[in-house]
């Protein structure tokens, strides 16, 4: 049979194949509503604008003052207040002690606290430092990080306007204040222009991941549930080379991807405005790449299932793990050394690698050639080893 039969029987296979989801009408729709959900779910977890709203910050002053005056701890409080009124999403009370602090914190009240200490006013006026403590909920820990970096940076910048007064009443020019006070300025530039958030990171991640489980999931009905009707039989007796099956499975499962692919990145785009800096072109090269890596894994661990149940089962076992572990959510030089040393040897780490450097980074086909070269040589091992193994599966 030659190779024109081959992809011909393939292309009718897939058709096929594909022809079976869009009757499946409620198949479909679980088909688009599942990256439709995946990315915005995800996409409101990681607000694209950094945004904090709804948190509540207690003020406990213990100051006792200075020679009967509290001039230094009303002059914070007051530009504390004035701080908060400014930041939208951020609330200023007040609490009348460091206990009364911690239930309102234990109670969910406020998510966070600031204790003037007792002996502030004195502190300053004698020309000492004045302790301000910021007490943070540790159940939240990512919350408290995201408020003790944002008081951190009030209080910084509280405390150089006041030294910044200090230095001109000794003479010096208002004008040059700033850089006694201050010698260095520190300025931050990423490698590539515009305003990134956390969700940038994220979204590639989700991208390759969605992609990545509509083909696992998909590998287990295309083959599992046709063994089990029947009709897999059929296509055995039928005069088609079994090699063509493979591909028509395969060629079908691309076409899966590349619309739940095209889905997630048009709500990513449109929804969240996550911007593609490098080829659009080269996006959906990866994805493509990406259903040609897992197709053979699937179809691999699928003959050696008897059921469709099973089969999903195994390819859940497999999906899970690879989720956290490829870096999709959290990065991977974060992860203890031999979970590292894992997520080097899963494809859905190098798709995610690449996507992320494509898509935030504007990178082109030099600058992932290690992604594509690892992706294209799993994919082909892959293949090559399913392939004897799925045929030797349906003689059984």
């Amino acid at each position: 049979m030659g190779a024109k039969n081959i992809l011909s029987h393939s292309l009718r296979i897939a058709w096929k194949d594909l022809l079976e989801v869009f009757r499946n009408r409620l198949g479909l729709v679980m088909l688009i509503l599942m990256p439709v959900f995946m990315m915005v779910m995800v996409g409101y977890i990681y607000p694209s604008g950094n945004s904090m709203t709804d948190v509540n910050v207690a003020l406990v002053n213990e100051d006792i003052g200075y020679n009967g005056y509290t001039n230094a701890s009303l002059a914070l409080t007051g530009i504390l207040e004035t701080t908060s009124n400014n930041i939208e999403g951020m609330s200023l009370t007040y609490a009348s002690s460091f206990d009364d602090l911690r239930e309102m914190i234990q109670r969910g009240d406020v998510d966070a606290g600031i204790v003037i200490a007792k002996n502030f006013s004195s502190s300053v006026m004698n020309g000492q430092q004045g302790t301000i403590t910021l007490v943070t909920d540790q159940s939240n820990m990512q919350m408290s990080s995201m408020l003790e970096a944002v008081l951190q940076e009030v209080f910084d910048q509280l405390g150089t306007m006041l030294a910044q007064q200090n230095v001109q009443m000794l003479g010096v020019d208002p004008n040059n204040s700033l850089a006694i006070v201050q010698p260095y300025n520190i300025e931050t530039a990423g490698a590539i222009e515009g305003e990134f958030s956390y969700f940038d990171f994220v979204a590639p991640g989700i991208i390759a991941m969605t992609v990545m489980m509509s083909v696992m999931t998909g590998l287990p009905v295309a083959i599992s549930e046709e063994r089990e009707s029947g009709t897999l039989d059929g296509m055995m007796v039928a005069p088609i080379n079994r090699l063509s099956v493979i591909l028509g499975k395969t060629i079908a499962q691309i076409g899966r991807g590349l619309l739940q692919g095209a889905i997630i990145i048009a709500i990513a785009t449109t929804l969240f405005g996550v911007t593609i800096h490098g080829n659009i072109l080269l996006v959906f090269a990866l994805l493509l790449l990406c259903v040609f890596s897992f197709v053979g894994l699937g179809i691999l661990l699928t003959s050696f299932t008897k059921d469709q149940e099973t089969a999903s089962m195994m390819m859940t076992t497999i999906m899970f793990p690879m989720m956290f572990l490829s870096g999709v959510f959290f990065p991977i030089e974060q992860m203890p050394w031999f979970m590292q040393t894992i997520s080097k040897f899963l494809p859905l780490t190098y798709v995610a690698d690449a996507l992320r450097k494509v898509m935030v980074l504007g990178a082109d086909i030099p600058a992932i050639t290690t992604e594509l070269s690892i992706l294209i040589v799993f994919g082909v091992t892959m293949i090559a080893i399913a392939v004897p193994v799925f045929k030797r599966a349906m003689t059984r």
